[in-house]
């Protein structure tokens, strides 16, 4: 089931990224198997999956030793300092990035600092992580102080009752990219576009997708 489900997003992807002009290797596909166990992440691993997305530390610490290496880890969630090591030891990419201490915390530890994209809460939504697109600048300075590399951004968009609802969100974090690009030029990466709209994000330029629930199903934890 992981498999053929795997394949479906996969050709929605490739069709997406035709309808825009776009090759499909320019976006990487994140599956994000929060709440599901290892053979599920074993089964998509096995249909060529290589990159993964977590957001509880502790699950990823559990799961990362139990599967191959070779696995890709992204960490999409909300990450408090006291769980950093947890993360930082398996994660390839941190995504959400939302202000300095936890720039101060992820840069401690041994061996390189994983690099980093920036969360940015575009729709200024209360209950949300990320920081208001004015505010990546210092966020942008303080990250690389504690010498982090920061790679892009990624936003989460407010739950679209339609994809397209997403779309203006998409274009905004787009052109924050582009007036940041010319002081940052590292900021390659664009994280947008889940289930829900991912067709979307592909469209408006995303370079990393996060898809959980269209490739393992609901939850089998909580």
């Amino acid at each position: 089931m992981v498999a053929e489900q795997l394949a479906a997003v996969r050709r929605r992807v490739a069709e997406a990224a035709a309808r825009a002009g776009r090759a499909p290797d320019e976006v990487t596909l994140v599956a994000v198997s929060k709440g599901h166990g290892v053979e599920a992440v074993r089964a998509a691993y096995e249909a060529g999956q290589r990159h993964f997305g977590e957001n509880r530390a502790a699950e990823l610490a559990a799961k990362a030793p139990l599967l191959p290496g070779d696995i890709r880890w992204h960490y999409v969630g909300t990450l408090q300092r006291r769980k950093v090591p947890l993360a930082r030891a398996h994660t390839a990419l941190l995504h959400s990035l939302d202000r300095p201490s936890l720039a101060a915390a992820w840069s401690r530890g041994d061996g390189p600092t994983p690099p980093a994209l920036i969360q940015v809460n575009v729709a200024g939504e209360s209950l949300k992580h990320g920081v208001a697109p004015g505010e990546v600048p210092a966020l942008l300075e303080a990250a690389t102080a504690a010498g982090i590399t920061c790679r892009g951004l990624m936003l989460i968009p407010p739950l679209p009752e339609r994809p397209e609802q997403s779309r203006p969100w998409f274009r905004e974090l787009v052109a924050l990219r582009g007036r940041l690009l010319p002081t940052h030029p590292l900021l390659t990466e664009l994280s947008m576009g889940m289930t829900d709209d991912f067709e979307v994000a592909v469209a408006e330029g995303a370079t990393l997708i996060r898809v959980g629930r269209a490739i393992f199903g609901a939850r089998d934890a909580g």
